[in-house]
């Protein structure tokens, strides 16, 4: 998870900046920027991020998602939506499969959606798997059409990120030159600060916890750049003394079990950067190796443990010159 940082979020003598937060998404919002004419545009934005939830939100039974699951005739999707599938079947390609929205049957049958948790055996697992598969599925105009009815979407693994990519579009077309948006620790930040700084965010250490912030890890300095991190160590539960993350590797229906702790990705839009660190976490250490070598326009802080169990880092090159360790 990214914490906010204080450093860089104080009032400035030059001017003040305004800053509100609120819940959103079934997590939190913090939202800091400078404006010369001191408007607050909280209302605004907590209205663009309800009518997001109506289109993209598998937790409210009357959004767009929710009826496509459904198999409700006649839905017409909206540009939310649209956004997302094709990202989705975008990172779906490029990862080779370890990103699909499509896995969403198996999320609600290991508890970790709005369904009712089942009980985990091969053979319902391998019933489910039948109808995963980004390929199953299809935009044509406005309109779904599914191979295969059971066929169903959860766009959480990066609705966040791209909610982020919404309200950042929303204050650039307000004039706001310098702002840092964070919705569920997903984060984007324009400009710098008055004083000519970057924004400043840090990346938690990869400790079991599902309550608290973690001490940080690293400490990031960001400009024009949306980063998210993705990590087993936030969701998960405990079945006969086995760790299972919520990340569900759609290849076999099981949560993944790999050295890697955590994926910090950065881009240009968070709605890329919350895709890939999802797929990145599902692919494991040696294959998002090769992934970000072939995706020279992602860059990448990753946190895994080694065989003693000590943190280790991998960093793509463009990263070093943004991130330090924290002390």
């Amino acid at each position: 998870m990214l914490l906010l940082c204080n450093s860089n979020l104080i009032a400035q003598r030059v001017m003040e900046p305004i800053k509100f937060e609120g819940k959103a998404q079934g997590t939190s919002y913090h939202i800091t920027y400078y404006d010369q004419q001191n408007r607050n545009f909280q209302p605004e934005v907590e209205g663009l991020l309800a009518d997001f939830d109506k289109s993209v939100s598998t937790y409210l039974p009357t959004s767009i998602i929710s009826r496509i699951n459904a198999n409700e005739p006649n839905v017409v999707v909206d540009k939310y939506f649209i956004a997302c599938f094709n990202k989705a079947k975008e990172v779906w390609k490029n990862t080779d499969g370890a990103f699909d929205p499509t896995v969403y049957p198996i999320v609600n049958a290991w508890g970790w959606g709005p369904g009712k948790k089942q009980t985990i055996e091969k053979r319902l697992i391998d019933s489910i798997l039948t109808f995963v598969g980004m390929n199953l599925i299809e935009l044509k105009g406005n309109s779904v059409v599914k191979k295969d009815p059971r066929v169903a979407l959860d766009f959480n693994a990066f609705a966040q990120g791209y909610s982020v990519d919404v309200v950042s579009d929303f204050l650039s077309s307000k004039g706001i030159e310098a702002f840092l948006v964070e919705i569920g620790g997903e984060v984007y930040a324009k400009g710098k600060t008055p004083d000519n700084e970057n924004w400043t965010v840090g990346i938690e250490k990869p400790i079991d916890n599902k309550e608290t912030e973690n001490p940080l890890k690293a400490i990031i300095k960001l400009e024009n750049l949306a980063v998210s991190t993705s990590g087993n160590y936030r969701r998960f539960v405990i079945i006969d003394g086995v760790k299972y993350a919520h990340h569900i590797n759609p290849k076999t229906g099981y949560p993944t079990q790999n050295n890697l702790l955590s994926a910090s990705v950065f881009a240009k839009e968070c709605i890329t950067t919350d895709a890939n660190a999802t797929g990145l976490l599902v692919m494991g250490l040696e294959k998002a190796k090769l992934f970000l070598e072939q995706h020279k326009e992602l860059e990448a802080y990753l946190i895994y443990s080694d065989e003693k169990g000590n943190y280790q880092i991998y960093e793509t090159p463009g990263v070093k010159s943004i991130i330090k360790e924290a002390e």
